[in-house]
């Protein structure tokens, strides 16, 4: 009992202290005008494999919280829709949502088969270099005040298309991460998890009010309670029929409109720092940093090419709903951070020993991108001519 105890503490002294010192860590950043997630990254690789400091805490503890890091993000991404503003968007920028993917996942696809690696690690790897940070790039536009602007909803619907992407992705990502082959079965698997996709985001655009009824109250507290507790069963199911708890986590976002929709936002806020930071400094605690210097060439020449795929995703979809060019330069930089996605479909490659590499490159891009992505964005024209239609 008395071993227990002490383990108990240390442990918890364990955790207090990485808390306080990502803390220290999202203090530096702001002070300088950067996204923390970098430091939180380089947090993780000091103290992890052949790290500086080594960290001895439950695994199971910190995974399931790095889990509700990336469903808090997600669901602050959707509280920030309406149901209409997703269906106008989706129904206008598909056609995006297909540019998106053609430039952006077709250079980590060739990076993977030019390195050398089987075709099942270079499908993970163009998943990595295809989807942008949600997390990142919704805060920051908060933190710019640019929620308002008009590229702000084509940015969103990028993001939107390719979070639901991943619905069907990262089940076809998991098989072949795990070395299986694309079967029938396994493709039925991955149609199931689209079909399942499909109908969680029917319901959240057509009956999203029912959602909102049950989570209203003149409470925070029950507001809170009820938003997190529903977000966790709709993530969980989600996850149990082939579809990515963070996308789960985010058609719960969709559904909930109204004001009740922005107070849920900001008492989920902390919540979502607190839990994004854990999930980003325990990818870090998993890469071995002696790695880094081998990847870090194609890493930057990833992050080079894929930044300018993206800088042109956003100028093209912007430049198709009538916004002048600084709102098209400013929809274009703002996409141009990886973050949690690429980090989830790096870890299916760490877990399943794929490619050894994929870890490293995945972090060393993530951590490029995560740094350059935010300083664009915020060089980026600040004002906007007027909204002018296309011909």
């Amino acid at each position: 009992m008395i071993a227990s105890t002490d383990h108990l503490a240390v442990v918890l002294i364990e955790l207090g202290l990485v808390v306080l010192a990502l803390a220290l860590l999202a203090r530096l950043a702001h002070r300088f005008g950067l996204s923390p997630i970098p430091l939180y990254l380089l947090a993780g690789l000091a103290v992890g494999q052949e790290g500086i400091i080594k960290l001895d805490v439950s695994r199971d503890f910190v995974d399931t919280g790095a889990e509700i890091g990336v469903m808090l993000l997600l669901l602050a991404l959707g509280l920030q829709f309406t149901a209409a503003e997703l269906r106008t968007g989706l129904r206008t920028g598909w056609p995006s949502g297909l540019v998106d993917g053609a430039l952006n996942f077709t250079p980590g696809l060739l990076a993977g088969l030019v390195l050398g690696w089987s075709p099942g690690a270079s499908l993970l790897l163009g998943g990595v270099t295809y989807i942008s940070s949600s997390g990142i790039i919704s805060k920051l536009l908060g933190d710019l005040g640019r929620l308002a602007n008009r590229e702000t909803p084509v940015i969103l619907t990028i993001l939107v298309i390719e979070d639901l992407v991943m619905a069907v992705y990262l089940p076809i990502a998991a098989i072949v991460a795990a070395g299986q082959m694309l079967t029938v079965g396994s493709a039925a698997a991955a149609g199931g998890a689209f079909l399942a996709a499909a109908a969680a985001l029917y319901f959240a655009l057509r009956h999203g009010r029912h959602v909102s009824k049950v989570v209203t109250s003149s409470s925070d507290e029950v507001v809170l309670l009820s938003v997190i507790g529903l977000t966790l069963f709709v993530a969980g199911v989600a996850q149990y029929v082939g579809v990515s708890a963070a996308v789960g986590a985010f058609l719960i976002g969709i559904a909930v409109a109204g004001p009740v929709a922005d107070r849920a936002a900001v008492l989920v806020g902390p919540l979502r720092d607190l839990f994004a930071a854990i999930f980003f400094f325990l990818f870090g605690l998993q890469v071995d940093p002696s790695g880094l210097g081998s990847v870090l060439v194609p890493a930057l020449a990833l992050a080079v090419l894929t930044g300018g795929t993206k800088l042109a995703t956003g100028y093209w979809a912007a430049r198709r709903a009538g916004i002048a060019r600084s709102g098209r330069i400013r929809a274009g930089t703002a996409l141009i951070a990886r973050g949690e996605f690429s980090i989830i479909i790096a870890e299916l490659g760490l877990a399943s020993g794929i490619e050894p590499q994929l870890g490293q490159l995945a972090a060393a891009y993530v951590l490029i991108l995560a740094v350059a992505g935010p300083l664009i964005t915020r060089l980026s024209p600040t004002t906007s001519r007027s909204h002018k239609p296309t011909g």
